[in-house]
């Protein structure tokens, strides 16, 4: 199925909707193209709210979750099972306990979110959005499906990854777990950060807003957070700041 020539429709919709994918060597288009078609045949969509899920919406997301995968082993997000589309930003109930134990609970708005338990939910208008601007630091694909990437070791999202080599686990906490620290003194102080906020409510959270950074706004990354951009390099297995630092 890798092998497969890809739909020129297809095609022709990944070159308009994404710009990163412009960007790639052709021997990473190949790549990508491959893993697309696996991800889609094993994937389930659904429309919410009475929205329809079109081929461009499937390939689209597909693409961009696929995108994180390049260049590395995969068993293609194992404990995903569906990817549920919603038209535009969705209601959602929040449960919430602190560390005194009281419960508070509210209903938020939201672009996605990713379970634990088989699904990514996601709104089809923020997905086109953070597809079509690649520079922005923001896209909800690279966020959500990062939080699937953290949970492929066994455990709940929290930053920790499932990584090559047993030797990387000590660099990559040390790392992460100072930066995170940082940025919740930075933020804590009002100061103007390179990771949004929201990166600053818990290590998953930052990991998957530093995933953001890492494919949108790499050579800021790579400039203001060195060792950070490092770890992600070596995850991720790609040089995204490469590009803009030899031209």
């Amino acid at each position: 199925m890798r092998q497969k020539p890809l739909p020129t429709v297809w095609i022709n919709i990944l070159k308009k909707n994404l710009p990163f994918y412009n960007r790639l060597s052709p021997a990473d288009r190949q790549e990508l193209h491959g893993h697309i078609q696996v991800f889609l045949a094993e994937k389930y969509f659904e429309g919410c709210a009475g929205l329809t899920v079109t081929e461009e919406m499937r390939v689209t997301i597909a693409a961009q979750a696929c995108i994180l995968l390049l260049h590395r082993e995969t068993d293609y997000y194992p404990k995903l099972v569906s990817i549920l589309v919603y038209p535009n930003t969705y209601l959602a109930h929040h449960r919430e306990r602190n560390s005194f134990g009281l419960v508070t609970e509210e209903i938020q708005q939201r672009q996605g979110e990713s379970w634990s338990h088989g699904t990514v939910v996601l709104s089809w208008d923020n997905v086109r959005a953070g597809a079509s601007d690649a520079h922005d630091g923001h896209n909800v694909v690279y966020h959500e499906f990062a939080h699937q990437l953290d949970i492929e070791d066994g455990h709940l999202a929290d930053g920790s990854v499932s990584l090559p080599r047993s030797s990387m686990y000590s660099a990559w906490a040390l790392i992460l777990g100072r930066e995170y620290t940082a940025l919740k003194k930075d933020v804590a102080a009002g100061r103007k950060t390179v990771l949004d906020s929201y990166a600053a409510t818990n290590p998953a959270e930052f990991f998957a807003v530093a995933t953001e950074c890492f494919f949108e706004t790499p050579v800021l990354l790579k400039t203001k957070h060195p060792q950070l951009y490092a770890e992600l390099k070596i995850y991720y297995n790609l040089y995204p700041a490469a590009e803009y630092e030899s031209k």
